[in-house]
């Protein structure tokens, strides 16, 4: 009997515990978000955005068709997609090449983006819409320390699609088997392809030690649109996509709140960038709410010419509550703890920061130009802008190589 009343006990408790799960959208930024749901379904649906870039900058013609992007120490890492085997470092503000890298031994087919764990980078040399039809896709993997000192030995990962039994030539930007975005979780690699006939995207995993594998096939999602980059924060369960749509409409795609590595199981928002015919390539973040995205030139038939950029955008708004990140009005907060207020000034701008610093900083203008510079050691700086004429400036600390860039508008 006693056996009995303990089996009823525990069938009791499951049933209540079970119970109380109530599945649903969990994202009160959502337009069905349900405030009793405790279980993120991903179900969420999303009104239609817009953002528009906080700064844009063109980039060197070294690098005219920049594709991967990765922001890594003080710099922003960058390459092209032609035949060049070199990694630009370039300033995060100006854009301006700092330090250029030759990965030796290996040769740039289609050098579509890169990614980076604590030790390594990953460079995917698997673009493959010409005809869909590669035999050689791979991934090359150098080690940080190597490349900062110029003793890269690179590793190469080879690799094929699981699903992919069909090698006749295909056509261009005619296959769904052409990849462009990377991320590197602490166990895999995640490959997100470039669906031109179907426009989603499907994911596959492989592992990060050099090798030749048959990539795993973990899901398809539907992103209607053409997927070019990707960027992840592995402790916040964000990863965040770039493209196009078929009119060269650049996007972000938002995953995040998923579980454990099933991306498209939780929250799915996608949007939409205020940069027509931009043929957006790269993307990265530290803080999982400020983004840089690079587009690669582009010849259009009527409005000429669309040079190579780096562009700074602002998602805090869609993105703050999800990574419990508080922005009080007119403040701008970073993950680093610099704040920056009132925003926009018209005579002064206030920094404060959560622990006391020495720190040198430079406001720079929208054409990289330097307009101030200082130290101060403490919490807070004022600084004094009524003499800036109107504009959008920004606030970067020179030795602190963590600091991202902070915008700010003088009125």
């Amino acid at each position: 009997m006693k056996n009995y009343y303990i089996i009823l006990l525990t069938f009791l408790f499951f049933t209540i515990h079970v119970s109380a799960q109530i599945t649903g959208c969990t994202d009160p930024l959502s337009t069905n978000y349900n405030p009793d749901a405790t279980v993120n379904d991903g179900s969420c649906v999303y009104a239609s955005v817009t953002e528009s870039h906080q700064y844009s900058v063109e980039l060197s013609d070294e690098i005219p068709e920049t594709s991967g992007l990765i922001t890594w120490g003080e710099y922003i890492y960058t390459h092209n997609d032609n035949d060049d085997v070199n990694l630009y470092a370039l300033d995060t503000i100006t854009g301006v090449i700092e330090e250029t890298y030759i990965i030796p031994d290996v040769v740039n087919v289609d050098w579509e983006d890169v990614a980076q764990d604590d030790e390594n980078l990953y460079i995917g040399d698997f673009g493959n819409n010409a005809n869909g039809n590669r035999t050689d896709l791979k991934i090359i993997k150098i080690n940080k320390d190597d490349l900062l000192n110029n003793e890269v030995e690179p590793e190469v990962i080879n690799f094929s699609y699981a699903d992919q039994t069909d090698f006749a030539a295909a056509g261009a930007n005619n296959t769904n088997y052409d990849c462009e975005a990377i991320i590197a979780t602490t166990d895999n690699l995640y490959l997100f392809t470039k669906q031109w006939q179907s426009m989603q995207t499907t994911v596959y995993s492989l592992p990060k030690t050099g090798g030749t594998y048959v990539a795993e096939l973990k899901a398809t999602y539907n992103v209607n649109g053409l997927i070019t980059g990707a960027t992840y924060l592995e402790d916040k369960n964000l990863v965040v996509l770039c493209g196009y749509d078929s009119s060269f409409l650049p996007f972000f795609y938002l995953l995040y709140d998923y579980e454990e590595n099933n991306f498209f199981s939780g929250n799915k928002r996608k949007i939409k960038v205020s940069a027509s015919f931009h043929q957006v390539e790269g993307i990265s973040t530290t803080n999982g709410t400020h983004y840089f995205l690079s587009n690669e030139k582009l010849q259009h038939p009527t409005l000429g010419t669309i040079k190579q950029k780096l562009s700074y955008y602002d998602l805090s708004a869609y993105l703050n509550d999800y990574l419990n990140q508080s922005v009080a009005e007119a403040e701008l907060f970073y993950d680093e703890g610099i704040n920056v207020y009132p925003n926009p000034t018209d005579n002064e701008l206030i920094i404060s920061l959560n622990t006391p610093v020495d720190i040198d900083y430079v406001i720079i203008n929208m054409m990289g130009q330097e307009v101030k510079k200082g130290s101060f050691k403490g919490e807070t700086l004022t600084i004094p802008v009524d003499n800036l004429p109107t504009g959008i400036y920004v606030f970067k600390t020179i030795n602190n190589k963590s600091s991202m860039p902070i915008t700010f508008i003088k009125k």
